[in-house]
């Protein structure tokens, strides 16, 4: 194919402003310049002095959680446990004879816990399960603790023991939300917004589950399967490394070992090195981790030796150290995800030792209130991409979805002006600029150039154009609307009507 006539977004690289022409041969960019001139097996697509940049990457999804998520039942609007239980008496009332399965509450600013016996309360022999908008803890009644054999209990499902049972939801609420099909319809609207490629971490299912996925047709996207230490021994007795095409497709590839090594703020089990100011979970003051040092060393030594990359989930400060001196120790590579607390000196550690940070910036737009509340005097230490990047860290930029939207314009656009509303920008000295936010984006490529791979999206307008600011970060929410085409690997994705 040949896209003719086209501005290049300079990403990392001076581009001309003159429209230019693009020839795509196997799936890769072989040649730009001007009048190119078409070749007779070529296709010509008219680009109308549009602007090309390389297509945009989710590195941080839960893709089977954010595929579910148009059918579940909103509850981020819910301030009180009574309130959450409101929602879900009104959706009962509306579908009694299905399942509740609500997304989105934030107990933390609540004056009351949620408690089991609050919706045991509710008139109805139907599951209810409410997961947190942060993902890591589940709110059931019983009849949900049992049919995802979980231990009776009056308090929410946590950590460890959510994760694990997540795998189990489809027991609750069948199959038809993670169908192939249904990934593919995430898959298409992902595409619609410019993304050619997710790195997927969801809790649960494995190679073959992907696999199969994608021979049944949800193969729109690239995709990296990351597995977790349940699925290991499975990932190295096949002998997988990261990005080793799991069935023969390159754009389908195995990617890291996740590993969560402590919680998360909301919950208060993110490890830091100081105290919660307040709610702080007993005899875990300042959070807890998830394995003990030598459990944490011992997966990133496997990993290593089996050519995997390792994606550490690390909230907290402490938790940041010590999954750093894990790398160092170890000589695994890979990255820290979401590094939403941390110092000058371990941001300096994490350029020496050459490990990515893999942030979600829509994430400061729902924790900042919290964070004040929960961290006082340490807001300036949190999503310090600025640090990150002078540092010459490798920042790259996701969602968390269903945690914050599939979005990467949402992401871009917290990540330069770090305000969700009509607030002055939360330590905007922190900030980034629109080209670096975008940078990030993109997995690594810069500047349309010749050996790039055909992922790429067409946009009405130059996302640059602007200043960083406020009214910048409002266009870039809304840059989805600029999208006109969306190719992975030469292949249109998406195409507006």
């Amino acid at each position: 194919m040949l896209i003719r006539d086209v501005r290049l977004v300079a990403l990392t690289d001076d581009a001309t402003p003159a429209p230019l022409d693009v020839r795509i041969e196997g799936g890769r960019v072989v040649e730009v310049g001007p009048d190119l001139g078409l070749a007779a097996d070529e296709t010509a697509y008219d680009g109308g002095g549009r602007w090309l940049m390389p297509g945009l990457w989710d590195q941080h999804v839960h893709l089977g959680q954010w595929t579910l998520a148009s059918a579940r039942l909103d509850l981020a609007p819910a301030r009180s446990s009574v309130e959450a239980v409101t929602l879900v008496r009104e959706r009962l009332e509306e579908w009694p004879d299905l399942p509740v399965i609500g997304w989105g509450h934030r107990p933390t600013a609540w004056a009351d816990n949620p408690a089991v016996s609050d919706l045991d309360a509710i008139d109805t022999e139907q599951p209810i399960v409410l997961i947190a908008g942060d993902g890591h803890h589940g709110w059931l009644n019983t009849i949900a603790l049992h049919m995802l054999a979980l231990p009776t209990r009056d308090s929410v499902v946590t950590e460890a023991e959510w994760f694990m049972a997540y795998g189990r939801l489809a027991g609750v609420v069948g199959s038809d939300g993670t169908s192939p099909e249904a990934y593919r319809r995430s898959m298409e609207a992902a595409a619609a917004s410019g993304v050619v490629g997710l790195v997927d971490l969801e809790f649960s299912g494995g190679v073959a589950d992907w696999a199969e996925r994608w021979a049944d047709g949800a193969d729109l996207l690239r995709i990296r399967h990351a597995c977790y230490a349940d699925g290991l021994d499975d990932v190295l007795a096949r002998g997988l490394r990261s990005g080793d095409p799991l069935d023969g497709d390159p754009r389908l590839t195995m990617g890291p070992l996740k590993i969560i090594s402590d919680g998360s703020l909301n919950t208060r089990t993110a490890w830091c090195c100081e105290p919660y100011a307040e709610k702080a979970v007993p005899g875990a003051e300042e959070g807890q981790p998830n394995q003990s040092p030598d459990e944490l060393r011992a997966l990133l030594a496997r990993a290593a030796a089996g050519g995997l990359d390792v994606a550490v989930h690390a909230i907290g400060d402490r938790a940041v150290t010590e999954a750093l001196a894990a790398f160092e120790e170890t000589g695994a590579r890979g990255g820290i995800e979401h590094v939403q607390l941390t110092t000058r000196d371990d941001v300096r550690r994490m350029a020496e030792l050459g490990i990515r940070a893999s942030v979600q910036p829509a994430h400061l737009l729902d924790d900042r209130d919290v964070t004040e509340r929960l961290w006082p005097g340490r807001a300036e230490r949190c999503f310090p991409l600025r640090w990150m990047l002078d540092a010459g860290v490798d920042v790259a930029l996701g969602s968390d979805a269903p945690v914050s939207p599939l979005d990467p314009w949402l992401a871009v656009a917290a990540a330069i002006h770090r305000s969700g509303d009509e607030r002055e920008p939360w330590h905007p000295e922190l900030s980034i600029t629109a080209r670096e936010a975008l940078a990030a984006s993109t997995d690594g490529w810069g500047t349309v150039a010749v050996g790039h791979p055909a992922d790429l999206v067409l946009l009405d307008a130059d996302p640059l154009a602007g200043d960083s600011d406020r009214e910048h970060a409002l266009r870039l929410q809304a840059f989805a609307d600029q999208v006109v085409a969306t190719w992975v690997a030469g292949e249109a994705a998406y195409e507006r009507p």
